[in-house]
């Protein structure tokens, strides 16, 4: 059980619980400095034994000549805030600084005191914490082929989108632009396997600026995190309708498709089915057998009929100077780009994936995804003319066609609209776990984390995001090729978020234990790469910066409004006190009080700090963190402690002083005497209900026994 303490005053104690600045500011016992005589009005008679300032004083001195010392001063202080203080809590905390409310209360922006309890945790407790730590250990189950599936399908499924738009930019210098363009994930890679060792947790980027910076720059993160996530759904959507355009005749056109697709996969996603490793796999498997076949057969006819036809395109494809081949190259590779998205998806599911298999995952996304875009493109140009490949949408369904017959552009048809699809799944489906993580978190309203009762799937999330995205769509004009190159920034940009967070990860989490490490240099060079390509999508077609920075800035404002709604509540009431006319309206008197229980229910979700040290500036910065970034109005600290060692000394004394210092907080202190560990604080969450993504750590050490992912907390100092 919750067992209130209230002490006296802490001087009262035992001496191992005594104030360290006390005792380290006594004044010391010898008689000679004691003492420090005053000095009497001029005007008076002066003391004999004040004559000589460095005259030591009498032993008994009048105690009204001479001030206490500190411990005595510090005595009285505290003796009066205890008597200020309610013994049960509770009480508004009100001070007597004025209020920007000139005529209606301030009430709702003050809380209870707060109290101090002890706290044992029941065997149903531990049950529930070790249940969940098994949770957690269970869903490690991905290896390095089935991990790679799940995102390899994005990767691997975007050569249908990707040759089209980086010939109609590199021309015949595409296959070098594709070569370059997947080279540069060699800087990359090393980035998120420091990321991923460090922080081993699922939903990244947005996770991993949530632990290493504010939560208002992982706000940043979700935003270009959803606008990915809507992109990889419509071009997927839009590009499998094009390439069912250019094989059939459609009664509608293709842009129709593509919204019929949206639909389609809305409706599956409504039904409860989730995507799993090995559908994934099944996916991947097919699109794998049937590149293969493509590229063979690619390679016989290339073989039979010889150079010839590479020659011809090279040299009709050439361009007229040294400037003009390098500008169409570097064109080449900032669309090219677009090959590899869904690389940004492997740390979104990091949680999932068995201990070092990470970087295995990594490095087959990579590798396959340059094999296939690079070797893809080179048969283009060596099977198919130079004016086709130009003029062509569908380039691997003609190839397959040139290569092998009518029998394989069915089947590579067929193949590109099943991967395709799996992408839209894709996206809709990350989208979701987005959203609900953002619920999660009190960034967006519970609403999001509602599901149907029949299948259980998020329906409020999922309509969102897809009326989402065909907003998207049809504000660019339901343009396949605008959709594509706004893709390939937003990805950009996404990936942009991984060396900013190793940044912030080695400047703020340096402690962190991990088994990667990537030096400066890495990091620095890896944005400076990202932010060439960025302008050189921009430098295309302006027009793209354009669409990116519009929803980019109406996400962001959406995002803000929800994680500040108490802000713009105040907003309203402040502008309602201002207002005197409108006070006298009856039907907008009861306003004042709405508002005002609106606040308050808005604050009343508790947050939790577990603090391992007494250290008040330490203690100062957490709860600091909490007022900037969370919206409640329910603070809990809780320590662990062994009862070997005892309590920090100035735990319950500093506990005092931040419940004094923050009004708006009700700040409670729990005392837990047991071990911190992942089961621990698992079973506390239970205990207290409080959710383990609203409880904040510190940074743990390089000695530290546990993994961060086992806590699911949130790492919030240094």
């Amino acid at each position: 059980m919750l067992d209130p303490v209230e002490r006296s005053h802490p001087l009262q104690d035992s001496p191992r619980k005594r104030s360290r600045t006390s005792k380290s500011m006594e004044p010391p016992e010898s008689p000679t400095n004691s003492w420090i005589a005053i000095e009497p009005p001029a005007s008076g008679p002066r003391p004999p034994q004040a004559q000589d300032p460095y005259t030591p004083p009498p032993t008994n001195p009048p105690p009204s000549l001479y001030p206490p010392t500190f411990g005595e001063a510090q005595f009285d202080i505290v003796l009066r805030r205890q008597r200020t203080r309610p013994i049960g809590g509770g009480g508004l905390k009100l001070t007597a600084i004025p209020s920007r409310f000139l005529n209606l209360s301030n009430d709702f922006e003050f809380s209870g005191w707060g109290t101090v309890s002890h706290l044992d945790l029941a065997p149903d407790d531990l049950g529930r914490g070790e249940e969940t730590l098994q949770g957690i250990r269970r869903s490690r189950v991905l290896g390095q082929f089935m991990a790679s599936a799940l995102a390899g399908n994005d990767i691997l499924g975007g050569v249908f989108y990707t040759l089209p738009a980086v010939v109609g930019v590199a021309s015949v210098y595409s296959p070098i632009s594709l070569l370059v363009a997947a080279l540069t994930l060699f800087l990359w890679r090393p980035v998120m396997e420091e990321l991923g060792s460090a922080l081993p947790i699922s939903g990244a980027p947005y996770t991993y600026l949530l632990n290493v910076s504010s939560k208002s720059l992982a706000l940043v993160g979700a935003a270009l995190l959803l606008l990915d996530f809507a992109a990889t759904a419509v071009v997927s959507a839009a590009t499998a309708a094009t390439y069912l355009a250019g094989e059939v005749s459609l009664p509608f056109p293709p842009f129709v498709g593509a919204i019929l697709v949206l639909v389609i996969f809305t409706l599956i996603s409504l039904s409860g089915l989730k995507e799993s490793a090995r559908i994934a796999f099944a996916v991947l498997a097919l699109h794998g057998v049937t590149m293969m076949v493509l590229l063979t057969a690619s390679a016989v006819h290339w073989g039979r009929h010889g150079n010839s036809r590479l020659k011809d395109n090279w040299i009709a494809g050439q361009a007229s100077s040294a400037p003009r081949i390098a500008t169409q190259i570097f064109y080449g590779v900032c669309i090219g780009m677009l090959g590899l998205t869904g690389f940004e998806c492997t740390p979104a599911y990091t949680a999932s994936i068995k201990q070092g298999r990470y970087p295995l995952v990594l490095r087959n996304l990579h590798l396959s995804a340059m094999f296939l875009n690079v070797i893809t493109m080179l048969f283009v140009f060596a099977v198919l003319p130079l004016d086709v490949i130009v003029n062509g949408a569908n380039l691997l369904s003609v190839l397959a066609e040139v290569a092998a017959g009518r029998w394989l552009r069915t089947w590579a048809v067929v193949d590109a609209v099943v991967v395709l699809c799996g992408g839209v799944l894709t996206g809709i489906l990350s989208a979701c776990e987005l959203l609900e993580r953002l619920a999660h978190d009190r960034v967006l309203p519970a609403a999001f984390l509602k599901s149907l009762p029949l299948t259980g799937s998020p329906h409020v999330a999922i309509i969102s995001f897809v009326v989402f995205s065909g907003v998207l769509y049809a504000s660019s004009g339901a343009s396949l090729a605008i959709m594509s190159k706004m893709f390939s920034l937003v990805w950009l940009t996404v990936m942009m978020l991984f060396p900013l967070s190793a940044l912030l990860l080695k400047f703020n989490r340096g402690r962190l234990p991990r088994t990667s490490v990537t030096s400066l240099s890495v990091i620095f060079f890896t944005i400076a790469v990202a932010l060439a390509i960025s302008v050189g999508n921009i430098v295309i077609d302006p027009t793209t910066v354009g669409y990116f920075a519009i929803y980019f800035i109406a996400i962001i404002i959406l995002f803000s409004a929800c994680q500040n709604k108490g802000l713009f509540v105040r907003l309203f009431y402040w502008a309602y006190d201002q207002s005197p006319v409108m006070q006298t309206w009856s039907w907008t008197r009861p306003w004042s009080e709405r508002l005002a229980k609106l606040m308050r229910r808005m604050r009343r979700q508790p947050v939790c700090i577990l603090c391992k040290t007494d250290e008040i500036n330490h203690l100062f910065q957490m709860v600091l963190y909490v007022r900037q970034n969370e919206e409640t109005a329910c603070l809990k600290l809780v320590h662990f402690y062994d009862e070997d060692e005892g309590l920090p000394s100035e735990m319950e004394a500093n506990w005092k002083i931040l419940d004094e210092a923050f009004p708006e907080m009700t700040v409670d202190l729990i005392l837990v005497k047991s071990t911190f560990s992942p089961v621990n604080v698992a079973a506390l969450a239970h205990r207290l209900q409080i959710p383990r993504s609203l409880m904040f750590m510190s940074c743990p050490g390089p000695n530290f026994l546990h993994s961060v992912a086992d806590f699911g907390t949130r790492i919030i100092c240094l």
